[in-house]
């Protein structure tokens, strides 16, 4: 089955999309295809082969084979309008190969001040080594994004709800303006996924995911993807094959493995962390919960409008407090781990200083914050280790 089916249900796509007959053989996954070199019956074939679109075709093993094409159009398929998707190696390789075949030297890109920190390093660092500058906006300008935009401007990328702080972006009020200004417009679209917010169908023409979070889900492969909106595929595989960037076969496979069962898992990793950010949100010692389906979270009426539905990452800010207290309470939690990325079966608790990133917005709470990944684990056994944490910092805050 290929992309195209928009017709059916997200459950349905997620567990059929990218699973070719002539790929699986006859089986329900597709197998594992290992392969270098790519022999020909002669070289009139090989001279044939070289001359031609190599997309989906068996050429050289850094074109890809089954096993990545499968993944690859799987992801496709759950985005509708989209033309073709290219895997990387890791998040963070696929948000510099969109950036690379967007931008080109003496171009500026405006990023919103809540990106992912690799994004911002990449920003200030890898671009401007090329000659690109990166601007960075107030997530929640909206349509304002107009009054940012100078002759330079080839790009807006998006990241929606942000890193750390989970402001949710205006993006069909960007993407207006972006195509009324002929500019390219590039979402992160990790936290959602195409399930909980189609990007390509809002008018986005880069949707990213770090597919090392939700689509693999076992906290044991790095992968990322990039889908691009009609127009667009072509730039964004040249410039990848320029690059180099190809995805292992094993890894693809983990990543279908994985796609599977993402909506069920999304829907366990949403209800159980509105359970947990409600909880939170009543409890004395804690400010202020920034988790997008509630309306303490800055652009939560745009999340209440754009998305269908939530996932299990979000923050909260503790009441008054030190670094010291912050960490009694992490480190006395038992079925939290501590550790970077999310998205996996596992909960995970992490300290978070969104200030120390910020240079165009200064956000401001009364106490230190700390970024919750609300794994499988049943809620209720989550809410009572939060519970002990939270005694423990109301006794190290004193």
């Amino acid at each position: 089955m290929s992309g195209g089916t928009h017709d059916l249900g997200l459950g349905t796509r997620v567990v059929t999309a990218g699973r070719r007959p002539e790929w699986t053989a006859g089986v329900v996954n597709t197998p594992v295809w290992r392969a270098s070199t790519i022999l020909y019956d002669d070289v009139a074939h090989l001279r044939a082969s070289g001359a031609t679109d190599t997309h989906h075709r068996l050429f050289y093993g850094r074109r890809g084979t089954p096993t990545q094409w499968s993944l690859a159009d799987a992801l496709t398929a759950l985005e509708p309008g989209a033309e073709g998707t290219f895997l990387y190696p890791s998040g963070v390789a696929a948000i510099a190969a969109c950036l690379m075949a967007v931008l080109s030297p003496g171009d500026e890109l405006l990023v919103p001040d809540s990106a992912y920190d690799p994004t911002r390093s990449m920003a200030t660092g890898l671009l401007r080594r090329f000659g690109i500058t990166a601007r960075f906006y107030d997530p929640l300008v909206g349509a304002g994004i107009a009054e940012l935009i100078g002759p330079a401007t080839r790009a807006i990328f998006i990241e929606s709800p942000g890193s750390l702080t989970f402001e949710v972006q205006d993006v069909p009020a960007i993407v207006a303006v972006a195509q009324a200004r002929g500019l390219a417009t590039i979402v992160d679209n990790t936290w959602a996924t195409p399930l909980f917010f189609p990007a390509i169908a809002k008018g986005v023409d880069y949707s990213i995911l770090a597919c090392t979070k939700y689509v693999v889900g076992h906290s044991d492969v790095m992968l990322g993807s990039v889908t691009a909106a009609p127009g667009r595929f072509a730039a964004l595989r040249d410039t990848s094959f320029q690059l180099g960037q190809v995805t292992g076969p094993d890894d693809a496979w983990l990543g279908s493995r994985g796609l599977r069962t993402m909506s069920v898992r999304l829907r366990q990793h949403q209800a159980s962390a509105l359970e947990i950010a409600r909880w939170l949100d009543a409890r004395p010692e804690v400010s202020r919960v920034l988790h997008p389906a509630l309306s303490s979270c800055p652009g939560h009426e745009t999340f209440a409008r754009d998305f269908l539905g939530s996932s299990g990452l979000f923050s909260f800010a503790l009441e008054g407090g030190d670094e010291r207290a912050r960490a009694a309470l992490i480190d006395t939690l038992d079925h939290f781990g501590i550790g970077y990325s999310w998205g996996g079966y596992e909960s995970l608790a992490l300290p978070v200083d969104p200030a120390r990133y910020r240079t165009a917005t200064r956000p401001d709470f009364a106490g230190p914050l700390v970024r919750l990944q609300i794994g499988l684990e049943d809620a209720g056994d989550l809410i009572a280790d939060l519970d002990r944490g939270l005694a423990a910092f109301r006794i190290a805050r004193g």
